[in-house]
């Protein structure tokens, strides 16, 4: 059972970030998510319709969410704290894979194909219903800009559209396709028998997601196993758990049966065992983890007694080369699309940008120009065009790097510092020349809004620095030599590239690492077939 309590202290007018003061139970048993209690005008004010965070159901053990966008006086008084949320540790995560489980076969065998793409469609209408407020949930949680959390709706739902699409194709399951025998009847050269490959559902399937898309990291994985035909326990990022709370609500809503989408919770403290439980019952027999690399090199280890299917979309440390043929303006356009979306904190975000000596003045000039122009801020405001990031452990640690480079021969162009004006999340835009590679801001992954830089001289000596990394999720680069789009493109040792882009990601294109970033492809046709296994029938007939 998804279960809300609302409660506020103060109106969202009086401050700049809200008080809203929700507390998010789960209850054992069946989902009963059609009630919801009394919202404070507070919370009205904000929510056009309170009852997606579920009913109020008394009396459990919880956590802690944050605004991360609040100021410093509002950590200290207790005002940025935005939900209290069930704290679900492994015995929770064994009964909601026993409700999934009890589940699957009514899902996987007993619905058609357009059955389930009818309800992954009336799902992504009802998001699209209550965008303004789910857009809301998420920038209050994550931090984001509201423009960015509507996008972000636009691109969730943009999955469970897609999804409703594939599963009535024959690449979904039930559907496959035949083979020419190569056996022959007795006496005569005629084939004998039929080849059949059929594709089925995996089954049970575990959904761990990150906090920094809330909504697109769950569709993106929930939308093909719903399609194919299994049934899902997610866990949610402990940081950002009120969206997936909202698509879980609009979930049951659209007609999702009980048991086919379970949402389990956890505070940091229980996260691993509640990983550990998913990875180790044996009635789960798939895992998709978006995270880090150890994190997710963990659950591989975790899930081998088992020999779970695994899907990791793993960190990554993208590289961003603009040679000297190319379109500055494009460049530096691609480029603050790359980096300064969500404050720097997306796995794809370019990190390492490596510019040819000859425009490295040209395009630093430009990028910074627009740097001083993002305007820092709270979320919730609309001329916001970068929020915070996520904690304060970022901010310490992009500090330290940054002084690092600088110590190590990096020049600060913009930025450097935190902005604790603004509250302990916030760290300036920043943009550091000539980065020495052995620096920790040029070799491990940034996750926050700094611009390394480092030259080059030949399209070789590009290429060497680009692949340079453990990781191999995106990388980019700019320039107008068709023929060079080919040849580095295809020398380039990751899952995705983009070419004069920054923003490449959509649900029909495949996204995915290679090297230590990761196993597996989520969206486009190839999506659908990590849930599903492939059962070869002979018919002798």
């Amino acid at each position: 059972m998804l279960a809300i309590r609302s409660t506020a202290t103060q109106s969202f007018k009086r401050r700049s970030t809200t008080a809203l003061a929700v507390t998010f139970l789960t209850s054992i048993g069946n989902v009963n998510v059609s009630a919801f209690s009394t919202a404070t005008p507070a919370v009205t004010s904000i929510l056009s319709d309170p009852s997606l965070l579920g009913d109020a159901v008394p009396g459990a053990d919880t956590f802690d969410v944050v605004d991360p966008g609040a100021s410093s006086n509002q950590f200290e008084d207790g005002s940025a704290v935005i939900a209290k949320v069930r704290r679900m540790g492994r015995d929770d995560t064994k009964q909601a894979i026993e409700r999934a489980n009890a589940a699957l076969r009514g899902w996987k065998d007993e619905t058609t194909a357009l059955h389930r793409s009818d309800i992954l469609s009336k799902w992504s209408a009802l998001i699209k219903e209550n965008s303004e407020d789910v857009a809301k949930i998420m920038t209050l949680e994550s931090g984001k800009p509201l423009h960015e959390s509507r996008g972000e709706v636009a691109y969730g739902t943009s999955f469970l559209d897609y999804y409703a699409g594939e599963a009535i194709r024959p690449n979904s399951a039930g559907g496959g396709y035949m083979s020419p025998s190569p056996f022959t009847a007795p006496g005569s050269g005629a084939p004998r028998g039929k080849i059949m490959a059929l594709h089925e559902a995996v089954g049970v399937c575990g959904l761990i997601t990150p906090w920094n898309f809330p909504i697109a990291m769950i569709t993106r994985k929930a939308g093909p196993a719903l399609a194919a035909g299994c049934t899902a326990v997610l866990k949610p990022s402990e940081l950002t758990p009120l969206t997936a709370v909202a698509l879980s609500v609009l979930a049951k809503r659209a007609g999702v049966p009980d048991g086919v989408f379970e949402v389990v919770t956890a505070d940091r403290d229980l996260t691993r065992e509640v990983g550990d439980e998913m990875c180790s019952n044996p009635i789960i027999k798939k895992i998709s983890f978006t995270g880090s690399t150890p994190v997710g090199k963990l659950l591989m280890k975790q899930s081998s007694d088992t020999l779970k299917r695994l899907s990791l979309e793993l960190g990554g440390n993208a590289a961003f080369v603009v040679f000297e043929d190319a379109d500055i303006d494009i460049a530096v356009n691609a480029a603050m699309a790359s980096k300064f979306r969500n404050a720097g904190q997306t796995c794809v975000c370019a990190d390492r940008f490596i510019i040819q000596k000859s425009v490295e003045e040209a395009f630093v000039t430009k990028l910074a120009e627009k740097v001083i122009q993002l305007n820092i801020g709270h979320g919730m405001k609309d001329e916001v065009t970068m929020g915070p990031v996520i904690s304060t452990l970022p901010v310490k640690n992009l500090k330290e790097k940054v002084d690092e480079a600088i110590v190590e021969g990096a020049t600060c162009v913009v930025g450097g510092s935190p902005l604790p004006e603004h509250g302990p999340n916030y760290f300036a835009p920043t943009i550091l020349t000539n980065v020495n590679p052995s620096s920790l801001i040029w070799c491990s992954e940034t996750f926050g809004p700094v611009v390394a830089v480092k030259t080059f001289d030949s399209e070789d000596e590009a290429l060497s620095l680009a692949n340079d990394t453990p990781t191999g999720l995106a990388s980019y680069f700019c320039t107008t030599d068709l023929s060079r789009i080919f040849r580095f493109s295809a020398s380039l040792e990751n899952g995705i590239v983009g070419v004069n882009e920054g923003i490449i990601s959509n649900a029909g294109a495949p996204f995915g690492g290679v090297k230590e970033s990761g196993l597996g492809r989520e969206g486009s046709i190839v999506g659908i077939n990590e849930y599903l296994e492939t059962k070869y029938v002979f018919l002798n007939a």
